[in-house]
């Protein structure tokens, strides 16, 4: 069983929570390298910050604040180019079957590239409650926004993605 969280050392909790970490900085800057030096300026930041976490509050919630923080404090600094994600990077895709491996690259690829064409809002919502896992109220948190905002942002996301994937059906209006 494991230890209440108040019981662990920060080390540990910041441990835990890197791959999850990871994959929202990747999906933040649509690349395994800009994503891995965001996540490392997060933990530093988190380190350098380690005494303003309480431990009544989520580590992993407070942590993501962190990054996403870091990632609008860079896209300040400079414009970010937007470098496609490359589908090497993502093992979910992964399959010993050609085929299957060649349907799950298609498949991945149409995911990514309608989850980018999302407005960075509506893209750190989708990714935070449908990948990561947040409740609403968490993403309100990390976001500072109103939790209605972001079920409107999730609700116009998921209405967005619907629209382009019916777009790309064959006999749909969009092939007309």
């Amino acid at each position: 069983m494991a230890e209440p969280a108040e019981n662990r050392l920060f080390g540990e909790l910041l441990i835990e929570v890197l791959p999850r970490l990871r994959r929202f900085a990747i999906s933040l800057t649509g690349s395994r390298d800009r994503g891995d030096d965001l996540v490392q300026t997060a933990c530093a930041k988190a380190m350098a910050g380690r005494k303003t976490w309480r431990q009544e509050t989520r580590f992993d919630a407070w942590i993501f604040r962190i990054l996403r923080n870091a990632w609008i404090d860079e896209l300040r600094r400079r414009s970010a180019e937007g470098q496609p994600a490359d589908l090497d990077d993502h093992e979910a895709a992964a399959s010993t079957d050609g085929e299957a491996l060649a349907v799950n690259r298609i498949t991945l690829d149409s995911v990514l590239t309608a989850v980018k064409a999302l407005p960075p809002d509506q893209r750190d919502v989708v990714v935070l409650v449908c990948v990561e896992e947040f409740t609403y109220a968490e993403v309100a948190e990390m976001t500072g926004v109103p939790i209605g905002t972001i079920m409107s942002r999730l609700a116009g996301a998921r209405a967005r993605l619907a629209d382009l994937r019916l777009r790309e059906r064959p006999g749909s209006e969009g092939d007309r």
